[in-house]
């Protein structure tokens, strides 16, 4: 089981069901102590890991080498309550040979079309936008993911 709880003044420590712990916390301007990450950054870093670790596995299994890999989020919010996202943008970005830029844009595919829980769960509510930049050259402008069928 999975749990969240309450820290003082707003911030809350959640504990999940492996073990792990993360601190929790709101702006200062809204009575928090900025003493750890916001929930809605939280889902943008869980996005992120998700579809990173598709990435990685499907390469691997590729038998395909970088030296660098990291995915820049962006997000758009609506403006009233609840402030949901309604538009992600993801920036795949790898250092590595550019022989291999077919297989990089496939594994990315694969994970925004197929594998990835928290883009297809995201995906649903929100327009998802993905970019795929290798060595510094964008080799997947930036396009609409696929939907994933419900």
């Amino acid at each position: 089981m999975n749990t969240v709880t309450f820290k003082g003044p707003m911030a809350f420590e959640g504990l999940s069901e492996s073990g792990h712990r993360i601190i929790m916390d709101a702006s200062e301007e809204v009575g928090g102590e900025n003493r750890g990450v916001r929930p809605m950054e939280l889902v943008l870093l869980s996005l992120g890991g998700c579809t990173g670790m598709d990435v990685v596995s499907i390469l691997r299994k590729m038998r395909v080498t970088y030296t660098a890999f990291e995915i820049e989020i962006d997000a758009d919010r609506v403006l009233t309550h609840p402030k949901v996202y309604e538009r992600l943008m993801l920036r795949y970005r790898l250092e590595g040979d550019r022989a291999s830029s077919d297989q990089i844009i496939r594994a990315v595919k694969l994970s925004q079309e197929k594998y990835c829980s928290v883009s297809a769960m995201l995906a649903r509510t929100a327009e998802v936008l993905v970019e795929i930049v290798l060595n510094g050259e964008t080799i997947y402008p930036l396009s609409q993911r696929t939907s994933v069928d419900p």
